[in-house]
């Protein structure tokens, strides 16, 4: 699957979670419970995963971190108000 089919499947489904749930919960509900959407639809997902960055040859461990990490190619930050 590209990105972009990648980046539909995400929306349907985050719109999907809204839709049922409103506003209100907390950010790693909506995260966890999107996580699960995209494995039904046969997307692996990995979950809080930890990026690095290098800078003038020193590695920084957990510079970031990925809320979902969409079939290797799609990153998904997770945002709740």
């Amino acid at each position: 699957m590209r990105e972009n089919e990648i980046a539909k499947v995400i929306v349907d489904c985050a719109y999907k979670i809204y839709m049922r749930y409103g506003p209100g919960l907390l950010e790693s509900v909506y995260t966890t419970i999107l996580a699960y959407e995209l494995n039904k639809c046969g997307l692996e997902v990995e979950h809080e995963k930890t990026c690095f960055v290098i800078h003038d040859g020193i590695k920084l461990d957990q510079a970031f971190r990925i809320d979902l990490l969409v079939a290797e190619k799609v990153l998904v930050e997770v945002k709740a108000v």
